[in-house]
């Protein structure tokens, strides 16, 4: 909109990924921005395991909140302390994406649960159902009723927080994806991962899938490339700029 300067989105980089898949083709974050080309000026990546510092509310456009090999009941320093600071943002209105752990974090923020999940791992391309609730919803409404997504995780939300509403499940995760308010989600896919991304993980972690009496190789021969995981990025991105094209008029007025 003339006469209104974007905010920026912050990439809130919570882990990297496998190093030989960094050396080909980038990290969590560059993964994220690849479909995002028309806001790529406005999207800036920060390390927060590294003690870089968050600005103020008042700079922030959006928040999206990567994936990481770590866990949330980890309990990690930097961990806790963005879990801290999530909570003011969320009820100011701020757009905010968590994914995989992202989502975790977000729930964790919020007065959810996140463990293991006693369903097991979920690795792969999987089917991932909409709730009703979703129908409406500005993020996945038009996904409804289901997409196919990958997944790569070992822990999950396991309860929602109090005020959130659920949107997604999947065979092994009843809480794929949530909203709490108009503007805050959560989800446990990976839509910056492609199926070759998804594969690398299930290679990786063949012997322990074994382990777990899951088959490795019919994990990677149902890994397909979806066209769902870049529309909800670039959703996120149309819900950012309304939501400060709003604020632009609101505070003009």
């Amino acid at each position: 909109m003339a006469g209104m300067d974007m905010k920026k989105v912050f990439i809130m980089k919570l882990g990297s990924s496998l190093a030989d898949l960094r050396a080909e083709r980038g990290d969590f974050d560059d993964w994220i921005k690849a479909p995002l080309g028309n806001y790529r000026d406005i999207l800036e990546t920060i390390d927060v395991r590294t003690g870089q510092a968050m600005p103020d509310s008042d700079e922030i456009g959006g928040i999206i909140l990567t994936g990481s090999h770590a866990m949330v009941t980890d309990r990690h320093p930097w961990s806790e302390d963005l879990a801290l600071r999530l909570p003011p943002i969320v009820r100011k209105g701020i757009p905010v994406l968590g994914i995989c752990y992202g989502h975790q974090l977000l729930a964790h923020a919020l007065g959810g649960e996140v463990a293991d999940n006693p369903r097991g791992w979920e690795f792969g391309t999987v089917n991932i159902s909409f709730t009703d609730q979703a129908r409406v919803d500005p993020l996945v409404g038009e996904l409804f009723p289901a997409i196919s997504a990958h997944v790569c995780h070992t822990q999950a939300v396991l309860r929602l927080p109090a005020d959130a509403r659920r949107l997604a499940y999947s065979e092994r995760d009843m809480n794929q994806a949530f909203v709490v308010g108009d503007c805050a989600w959560g989800i446990q896919f990976h839509p910056e991962f492609d199926a070759a991304i998804a594969q690398r993980y299930i290679q990786q972690c063949s012997q322990l899938l074994s382990r777990e009496g899951q088959d490795p190789d019919a994990l990677l021969a149902r890994c397909v490339d979806t066209g769902s995981g870049a529309g909800i990025l670039e959703k996120f991105m149309e819900i950012v700029r309304r939501k400060q094209e709003e604020n632009w008029r609101g505070n003009r007025q």
